[in-house]
C-alpha cells in the first residue's frame, strides 16, 4: 500500500475516533508498526494529526495551529542530533542569534555550559537557557501567541542593533531550485534580519524539510553558508553545488 493511501487511512480512523494506538493502525492497514510510527511522525509534521507516546489524535479545530510543544517534539532525535552537531560549531566567548524554530530550540540543552552571549526572539530559547552559563538578549516587540516569539519591525530593529558570530535557524521549506521558504511574512522577515547580522549563518533542518517549497519564497539558499541536516547524502548534492557546506548528523 502507497503512503498516500495508508495517509488517507489513517486520518480517517483518527477522525473517526479521536485518538489510535500505533498496533491498531498496523493491523488496520496491514503493515508493520515501524512503517505506521513513521507515517504518524509524517503527518504530524505537516500538523495533520498530534503524535501522542503510542500513536496520534485528531487536531481538533479549537486548537488552531499545531502548538510550540508538539512541533518541537516531531522527529525529536533526529533534531537532538542536529543540534548536537551545531553545538561543536560554536566556540567559547562568541554571540549567537537563535531564532524561534523548534529544531533551533533544542539546541539549548547542548549549548548550557557555554559561555557565549545568545540573542534570540524565541521565549521558549530564554526559558531553557535561564540559569545556564548563556547570557541571554531576549529580542523586543510583540509576543506571537502561536510562536511563543517576537516578531515585528520592532524587534528587526532591535536585531539590527547587534552582530553575531554565528545564527542559528530554522526553515519551513528548503529546496535547489526555488531556495528557502515560509509559511508566513513575519518569519521571513525574522530570518532575513537575522542573517544580515551575521558572520556565519547556519541551517538547522530535519530531512522533512528538504525538498519542500512552502507558501512564501523569500531567499536563495546562498542566504545560509552552512546547512545542518539529517539528509541521506544523496539528497544533498543539489545544495553542495549551490556552493553550500553541509554537515550531516547522525
Amino acid at each position: 500500500m502507497s503512503f498516500q493511501n495508508r495517509k488517507n487511512k489513517i486520518l480517517t480512523l483518527v477522525e473517526a475516533k479521536g485518538e489510535v494506538d500505533v498496533r491498531e493502525l498496523a493491523q488496520a492497514l496491514e503493515t508493520s508498526e515501524i512503517t505506521v510510527r513513521r507515517d504518524l511522525t509524517s503527518l504530524a509534521a505537516d500538523g495533520l494529526v498530534l503524535r501522542t507516546h503510542g500513536g496520534a489524535m485528531k487536531v481538533e479545530p479549537i486548537r488552531g495551529p499545531v502548538d510550540f510543544a508538539h512541533k518541537a517534539a516531531v522527529n525529536a532525535e533526529q533534531k537532538d542530533g542536529i543540534c548536537r552537531v551545531a553545538a561543536q560549531e560554536i566556540q567559547e566567548g562568541e554571540v549567537i542569534f537563535m531564532d524561534c524554530g523548534s529544531t533551533v530550540f533544542r539546541l539549548g540543552p547542548f549549548i548550557r555550559n557555554k559561555k557565549i552571549k545568545v540573542i534570540t526572539n524565541s521565549l521558549p530559547v530564554v526559558y531553557e537557557l535561564m540559569g545556564s552559563q548563556v547570557s541571554v538578549n531576549l529580542v523586543g516587540g510583540e509576543v506571537d501567541p502561536e510562536r511563543l516569539a517576537v516578531h515585528g519591525k520592532i524587534a528587526e530593529e532591535h536585531i539590527a542593533r547587534y552582530r553575531a558570530d554565528r545564527a542559528f535557524l530554522g526553515v519551513d521549506g528548503i529546496s535547489p531550485g526555488n531556495g528557502l521558504s515560509a509559511h508566513s511574512e513575519k518569519e521571513a522577515s525574522m530570518t532575513l534580519a537575522v542573517a544580515a547580522q551575521a558572520t556565519y549563518t547556519y541551517l538547522l533542518c530535519d530531512a522533512s524539510k528538504l525538498g519542500k517549497d512552502k507558501y512564501l519564497r523569500y531567499a536563495p539558499l546562498t542566504l545560509a553558508q552552512v546547512l545542518i541536516t539529517n539528509a541521506d547524502e544523496e539528497l544533498l548534492q543539489p545544495y553542495r553545488e549551490k556552493g553550500i557546506r553541509i554537515i550531516r548528523s547522525q
